[in-house]
């Protein structure tokens, strides 16, 4: 397995968008996708540094299936430089080899965050060229994108090579421990027949061979045998991001964190066409058993959380509510304790915010529930182009809600500070106020949003 010491290479765009094609896929990924208004004028323009969605296994950054991420627009309407990348995912980016073959193969276990590192090392070292700043960078990402955001701050060899940073329905609280990272490894080598002294054999085994493994366990969590995620081996990732403290290395980094209001519909639509026919045409029992099950271990509390939740939104239908406790359980929960945390740490200011505009979008055909704001809905916004997104409707209004998050992301790129004139001032995030954005086509500040279930899932933390 090759070291992260790979050469980058670039593509660059001067206002025109591209059409990017996919290409092989390949070890030999490592390439950065540029969109810049112009060059050779000795202008220095905030730089916002993309990170791709899709866990940390899966994903582009600039392709044709991945036009979302198409920078043109951003790049043009609020003269900033915008960089997406690649970089090595998966069994390829995330195999920890350490523990069996040594210091040789001490990076394997975060390979692919390394990448990420090397491409914002050569984005210091060259973005003057393309009228970038290299010391006004913002980095972000979508899903799995802010998983790798959170990691980055507090990656050692990251520090200074980035300026602010914004998470985006992936809070990367923790990554996948080294003893677990270790017994994926041991699994990996039960499944080709081989024994830890056989380890150096890997090297010898086709590719495909490698990812059948990984298909198999690609869609478990971090922190699960099976699973690809950064390894925390003490060195190159030393502890978890956010627990169980910020870290420490980024106090001083000013972040943006915050969910979309209906996260889950996205997973509940990839669902087989029956199920997803019964998850959105749900009665009151079928919601208790949907919610039991959700639950887990904690099962026996569905009805109180039903009814806390219920008490919120009165006029919700069983499916609403369901949508509503499952995206609270999860990411909206998770980015509220990381800005907790970021808060607690009394450094830098943490922003926080929800995206609530609600796509007209069938989630399936002759399914009579609409897309909303789903789980990465909000990509073609933030990036000033939502007539590039297939789900993202067709109603007018559509292009206001991208100019606002748009502006906002590029106002905090280049200040800081995400407020932005014709939109309401943007507070930060305090436990006392909890002031939080909701993105739409009329933005508004709301104080402890949903404060009843804040308090639930806090309280089971």
């Amino acid at each position: 397995m090759p070291s992260n010491m790979a050469a980058w290479r670039c593509r660059t765009a001067i206002r025109k968008p591209l059409r990017f094609r996919l290409g092989a896929q390949t070890e030999n990924c490592q390439f950065l996708n540029i969109w810049t208004p112009s060059v050779g004028n000795g202008k220095k323009r905030a730089v916002m540094f993309y990170s791709h969605g899709g866990g940390f296994a899966t994903g582009s950054g600039g392709s044709e299936r991945s036009q979302s991420h198409d920078g043109s627009a951003l790049s043009k309407n609020n003269d900033v430089v915008v960089v997406t990348h690649n970089h090595r995912l998966g069994l390829m980016g995330y195999l920890y080899l350490g523990d069996i073959l040594g210091e040789e193969y001490a990076t394997s276990g975060n390979a692919g965050m390394l990448d990420i590192v090397r491409a914002l090392e050569w984005v210091r070292d060259n973005i003057a060229q393309f009228g970038g700043d290299p010391g006004n960078v913002m980095i972000y990402g979508e899903s799995g994108g802010g998983a790798k955001t959170s990691t980055l701050l507090a990656t050692p060899s990251a520090r200074g090579l980035f300026h602010k940073a914004s998470i985006e329905s992936g809070p990367g609280i923790k990554m996948q421990p080294r003893e677990t990272a270790a017994e994926t490894t041991r699994a990996l080598l039960a499944f080709l027949g081989l024994s830890t002294n056989q380890a150096r054999q890997l090297l010898n085994v086709p590719a495909a061979r490698l990812l059948e493994f990984q298909q198999k366990n690609v869609s478990a969590g971090r922190g699960t045998v099976g699973a690809f995620a950064p390894v925390v081996e003490g060195h190159y990732l030393p502890a978890h991001p956010f627990d169980p403290v910020a870290p420490a290395m980024s106090k001083n980094i000013p972040i943006i964190v915050g969910t979309n209001t209906d996260e889950s519909i996205a997973q509940m639509r990839t669902r087989p066409l029956p199920e997803v026919e019964q998850l959105f045409n749900l009665n009151e029992a079928a919601l208790h058993e949907r919610v039991r099950t959700a639950l887990g271990a904690k099962a026996d509390q569905a009805d109180h959380v039903i009814d806390v939740v219920r008490k919120g939104r009165p006029k919700a239908s069983p499916t609403d509510l369901y949508v509503a406790i499952t995206t609270g359980m999860g990411t909206w929960h998770n980015s509220i304790l990381l800005a907790e945390r970021k808060v607690q740490q009394q450094g830098a200011p943490v922003f926080m915010y929800r995206f609530a505009y609600e796509s007209e979008v069938p989630v399936a055909a002759n399914v009579n529930y609409p897309m909303k704001a789903a789980h990465g809905m909000e990509i073609v916004f933030k990036f000033d182009h939502p007539e590039m997104g297939r789900n993202s409707g067709s109603r007018p209004e559509r292009f206001q809600a991208a100019k606002n998050m748009s502006r906002s992301w590029a106002a905090f790129a280049k200040t800081s500070n995400p407020s932005v004139d014709g939109l309401p001032k943007w507070p930060a995030y305090t436990l006392a106020e909890r002031a939080t954005m909701i993105l739409n086509t009329q933005c508004a500040v709301e104080k402890d949003p949903f404060a009843e279930e804040r308090k639930l899932w806090n309280d089971w933390a």
